[in-house]
């Protein structure tokens, strides 16, 4: 979905196009940035606009793209924070059957919508336990590591540390399994998935930080996952919506429907 020229919280602007061929094709042209696996994929999924122009609220449609067609290209890897997986793509005039649509032309943001949903909780399950990876490493390195006057955690600000990690987690669990559970229950949950996601995010980089705090050097080397935990904490904030949309939509939901 993500262009590298386009507002990602803002699909109407989206600018790739997929103009009508022959024979019910498609011919795609565009750029793309953040695509998941693309260099290893057979097929990736483009946003794309079928009709009306951008930011028309209309006509944005979902394609399959074979990635062995000609005028598709691998433009470069886009390592976050070091870690590989994300690619930048780019598509010119790519034939795609019509077959290859995903749900009704036009309707590509109620199909992304209703996926991006369940995608958001299951991601904050993770997060939520990758949050306790972390929170036990800390632990563990607050009761085993001995200084001259004693284990660290004896130290009232490392107790500091654990304490509000805890607290974060505890918090948060909650927010993360009534989301989980509206979901399954197949319940309007978009307040819920909202509050989960970002409070979960935030989770995991508030632990994962306290956790390298007290860890000291040894937690910003490879000897731990720390570093990849911290990583993917700071990623969460704007992965799938930053806060500040999520903050937004939610707010706007509550005022305009009291709980």
């Amino acid at each position: 979905m993500t262009e590298p020229e386009t507002p990602g919280t803002d699909p109407f602007l989206t600018a790739t196009r997929a103009a009508p061929g022959e024979n019910g094709t498609r011919s795609v042209s565009g750029r793309k940035w953040f695509t998941s696996g693309a260099a290893d994929a057979d097929l990736v999924t483009v946003l794309a606009r079928t009709d009306g122009a951008p930011a028309d609220r209309e006509g944005l449609s979902l394609l399959l793209v074979p990635t062995g067609s000609p005028g598709f290209s691998v433009v470069r890897e886009l390592p976050v924070f070091g870690a590989s997986g994300q690619w930048e793509i780019a598509l010119d005039e790519v034939v795609v059957d019509g077959d290859h649509l995903i749900g009704a032309r036009g309707k590509a943001l109620a199909v992304a919508g209703e996926r991006l949903q369940l995608g958001r909780a299951l991601r904050c399950l993770r997060w939520l336990g990758q949050a306790r990876r972390a929170f036990d490493l800390m632990r563990e390195r607050a009761v085993t590591r001995t200084r001259s006057r004693g284990p660290l955690g004896d130290l009232q600000l490392v107790q500091r540390h654990v304490f509000e990690s805890l607290l974060t987690l505890r918090t948060t669990r909650p927010l993360v399994y009534e989301a989980v559970a509206r979901l399954d229950a197949r319940l309007d949950a978009h307040v819920e998935v909202g509050l989960a996601k970002v409070a979960a995010a935030r989770a995991l980089q508030q632990v994962a930080d306290a956790a390298i705090q007290v860890y000291g050097a040894a937690g910003l080397g490879p000897d731990t996952a720390l570093p990849a935990l911290f990583r993917t904490g700071r990623a969460a904030r704007i992965l799938d919506g930053p806060d500040e949309l999520h903050i937004t939509a939610v707010a706007r939901r509550v005022l305009r429907t009291p709980e």
